[in-house]
């Protein structure tokens, strides 16, 4: 099912619950209707840098936005599901950004783990119109990005590098192709919420995300792990991690 707020009055990401324990949401409102969808902690860190990037790819100069006094989550908080991949494109004729959060199946999720390069995603709703200004965040492949020191994968600094975004007009082609041909099995189908919010509100949703992000617990400068308190076990001192910690 797509749920889709054109445009939002308001959108932000946030958490809520002690460091070490928050949860974080994507949020959105369009008059009465008010949308919130389950994110990981590193998704909403991969936004915000991302809409810093589409917009200076875009070149116009942005304003403040919202202040941080209006970035807090809404009540009542009610998620629609998790999202498995988030997703942000720029229309030039409207001057919005577009981010798109998909529901993650888990049954789906693991074959697509067990069959690299599975095919096209096939979507029943007709594509958004994005043009070539599009960026997808794959908000499960962790690994691959931890393991930088950026955040980012080889395949995206290379893409930065050459300052081009002809992969991206390539997948998007492949989703407008895809409409009207239905799904080829009885799997269900993932929901998606499309938030589109201006510039200004996206700069404030990734400066406040950016900002939720750094409030989590403390850093051991030995070895680099969050610390619970006086608790903390650091590998660094210990010679090993403890086979509980592993």
């Amino acid at each position: 099912m797509l749920i889709e707020l054109d445009p939002v009055d308001r959108i932000t990401a946030d958490a809520v619950g002690p460091p070490g324990q928050r949860v974080f949401y994507l949020q959105g409102r369009r008059g009465d209707r008010l949308v919130s969808v389950l994110v990981e902690k590193q998704q909403v860190q991969l936004l915000a840098a991302s809409v810093v990037e589409i917009l200076s790819r875009i070149g116009k100069e942005t304003a403040q936005g919202p202040g941080e006094e209006a970035m807090s989550l809404e009540q009542p908080i009610v998620p629609e599901w998790r999202a498995g991949r988030l997703s942000i494109g720029y229309q030039e004729e409207r001057d919005l950004l577009l981010l798109e959060a998909e529901e993650l199946i888990p049954e789906q999720d693991e074959e697509a783990a067990e069959e690299e390069g599975s095919g096209e995603e096939e979507r029943d709703e007709p594509d958004a119109g994005l043009g070539i200004t599009g960026l997808r965040i794959p908000g499960l492949d962790r690994e691959s990005r931890e393991d930088r020191p950026n955040g980012k994968s080889e395949e995206e600094e290379e893409r930065a590098g050459e300052g081009e975004l002809s992969d991206v007009e390539a997948e998007l082609q492949a989703l407008t192709e895809a409409q009207g041909r239905g799904s080829a099995t009885d799997e269900p189908s993932p929901g998606r919420v499309r938030f589109w919010a201006t510039r200004e509100q996206m700069l404030s949703l990734a400066r406040h995300g950016a900002t939720v992000c750094a409030k989590g617990r403390p850093r051991c400068q030995l070895c680099g792990q969050p610390m619970d308190g006086e608790d903390h076990r650091c590998p660094a001192l210990n010679g090993h991690r403890d086979q509980d910690e592993a």
